[in-house]
């Protein structure tokens, strides 16, 4: 039986490189950081230079790069210190964002009375930039615009340098969960002025665990975590040294490679959905994954012409053939109730038809596409000799 994994998008392979850099880092810099003696000193001009490398990639100053246990808590750094240290009073966002920020937003409103409102969907799960424009235009409450840049199930693509000028042109403030392109994409901040975003490295061949906020410098954000002074004030606990080496590693690689890993991937994503097409008939691609302009190159979500109740063998008849993919975000994997990215889209009528995200790397090959188009082609054509 073939292995083939296509759930990078849930969390991708790490680097053979990034490994051996974390595990020479547990092996020679393990003082902490905080320490004034001479280990502790060797662990924070490490964590410096991770943190310098990173923002000049980036193209912002060292001391906006703020080291977190990944996205999910950058995400909720920032939006609740928004609310708490800058008198955010309204968050606009979108129901397809991830639980990070939906349950974030729920919770402000909740517990802080914060105005949530929700921007409009086009037919193909696009955000409807005329909307956000009238929402932004229609209310003075001091607001906070959270919006993704590449969706993780659908893999659409947001427009940030639009979002942005519209944010501050009516003076909002722009997030962005930046985790699904960030070391995909080459992005610039001072070109795309985003306020704050959130990245993980397990998105791009790091170790999961640690990831980033960018807080731009003039937002004075006080710690979401009591207990320490660390990172500057923004976040209280003992750096994780380690992680912090690895996620620069794959970082640096990531761009590194760019160019080459962007292309050989987009080739891929290109070959799947023309091997879909020809060989699975009736499969339809949820949100805009088969447009190649629109959409990332790493995320193809597709439907299959499958009865509701052949629906829950599915996944265990991909996994028994030694296949890895999702119906959904890994974060909501306990959930039995569907995507609620596709449900939001398309309502409740798409939930009784089974997807499936596939999310590629360079780590992948054509040899395994041909693989998941001959298992996924026998396996529509089982279900209609069944029924």
């Amino acid at each position: 039986m073939k292995n083939v994994y296509f759930d990078s998008a849930a969390t991708s392979q790490m680097r053979k490189e990034v490994i051996e850099a974390m595990a020479e880092s547990m092996n020679s810099c393990y003082g902490n950081p905080s320490s004034t003696h001479a280990f502790g000193r060797s662990a924070k001009s490490k964590i410096e230079t991770c943190r310098k490398d990173i923002a000049a990639r980036l193209n912002v100053t060292p001391g906006e790069i703020i080291f977190t246990s990944g996205g999910t808590e950058a995400d909720n750094m920032v939006l609740k210190c928004a609310v708490t240290d800058l008198g955010i009073q309204r968050i606009i966002t979108s129901r397809i964002e991830h639980h990070a920020v939906l349950y974030t937003a729920q919770l402000l409103e909740k517990q802080n009375g914060i105005v949530v409102e929700y921007v409009n969907l086009g037919e193909h799960g696009q955000i409807d930039l005329e909307h956000l424009e009238d929402l932004l235009k229609d209310d003075t409450h001091k607001t906070i615009v959270s919006l993704m840049h590449v969706n993780n199930e659908i893999g659409n693509m947001l427009d940030i340098h639009k979002v942005a000028e519209m944010c501050h042109a009516n003076g909002a403030l722009f997030h962005s969960d930046m985790v699904q392109s960030i070391g995909h994409f080459d992005i610039c901040l001072q070109d795309c002025p985003v306020d704050f975003l959130a990245v993980s490295a397990h998105k791009f061949h790091g170790p999961k665990g640690v990831g980033f906020a960018y807080i731009k410098k003039q937002h004075k954000l006080a710690s979401l975590i009591q207990g320490g002074e660390q990172e500057r004030g923004h976040r209280a606990g003992t750096e994780n040294v380690a992680g912090i080496v690895g996620l620069h590693k794959a970082f640096n690689l990531a761009y590194e490679h760019l160019e080459e890993e962007s292309n050989y991937v987009r080739g891929l994503k290109s070959y799947f959905i023309t091997q879909l097409k020809e060989h699975v008939e009736g499969l339809v691609f949820n949100g805009l994954s088969a447009d190649l302009d629109k959409s990332t190159y790493t995320v193809i979500n597709i439907s299959l012409p499958i009865s509701e109740t052949a629906k829950g063998m599915l996944l265990f008849q991909l996994d028994l053939k030694g296949i890895a993919c999702s119906q959904g975000s890994a974060c909501q994997s306990g959930s039995q109730q569907g995507s609620f990215v596709l449900n939001a889209i398309y309502g409740d009528e798409k939930m009784k038809v089974p997807s499936l995200r596939f999310s590629l790397s360079h780590y992948n090959t054509k040899e395994e596409i041909d693989y998941v188009v001959d298992v996924l082609k026998a396996f529509v054509e089982d279900q209609k000799v069944a029924v």
